[in-house]
């Protein structure tokens, strides 16, 4: 059985990546929570993760006696032995990739400002966010260009038609989007809600919201849990 270690389902969106491509397809495994406490080297969460390797960062998966680290990486494993997880048209199989690969790497603002929150409700915080900051607005047009370009090329009902890892790199952007009410056109809406409905996605924003963990570091704009 594989084990997944994850963080806090309210804010880990690494961790959401990995657990919903693994459930929406099916693919089993035993999960292992490690709570946030700090991200400090000496905190209990690092100590945790260095215990059995990796960056000290979550997800990690683990097969055996092998460990391994960092969302794409563990997409790429998982696509060795399971269908789904990437197109199977190798053309689309590339674009999925460069999708998932600019989201890995970039949009910088949107996560620097909008932390993944899935209890809460933003949109004051949204508004101000939005009207403040440029870059914000500029990352959520490049998304929107992103994902108009892939479900008119594929036809939807998700980026590359049936459900792919694509999907699940952007399901936590589009819980961010969700909290902080940022605008968006109809197309992107619509990709919105067809993500939120997924069954995995739903599972880990059920499971989110029944934590009530509330940990300061990871809320810049609330002094406490509603």
């Amino acid at each position: 059985m594989l084990r997944l270690l994850i963080g806090n389902k309210n804010y880990s969106s690494w961790s959401m990546r990995t657990w919903v491509l693994m459930r929406e397809l099916g693919i089993g495994f035993e999960e292992q929570l490690v709570r946030f406490d700090s991200f400090e080297p000496d905190s209990e969460f690092k100590s945790a993760l260095q215990r059995i390797g990796g960056a000290g960062k979550v997800p990690l998966l683990v097969d055996q006696d092998l460990v391994i680290w960092d969302t794409m990486a563990i997409a790429e494993y998982l696509h060795e032995s399971h269908a789904g997880v990437w197109p199977a048209d190798a053309r689309a199989r590339a674009r999925a990739r460069s999708l998932c690969a600019e989201m890995h790497s970039g949009f910088e603002a949107l996560r620097s400002h909008c932390p993944l929150n899935i209890e809460a409700s933003l949109a004051e915080a949204g508004r101000t966010i939005w009207r403040e900051q440029a870059a914000v607005r500029a990352d959520v047009a490049r998304i929107e260009h992103l994902w108009g370009d892939a479900l008119a090329e594929h036809g939807g009902p998700l980026l590359f038609g049936a459900f792919s890892y694509a999907d699940a790199c952007f399901a936590p952007v589009c819980m961010r989007l969700r909290t902080y009410a940022l605008p968006l056109g109809e197309r992107a809406r619509a990709y919105v809600q067809r993500v939120l409905a997924l069954a995995s996605v739903a599972a880990w924003m059920e499971q989110a919201t029944a934590e009530h963990d509330f940990r300061p570091f990871e809320e810049p704009y609330r002094r406490s849990a509603d």
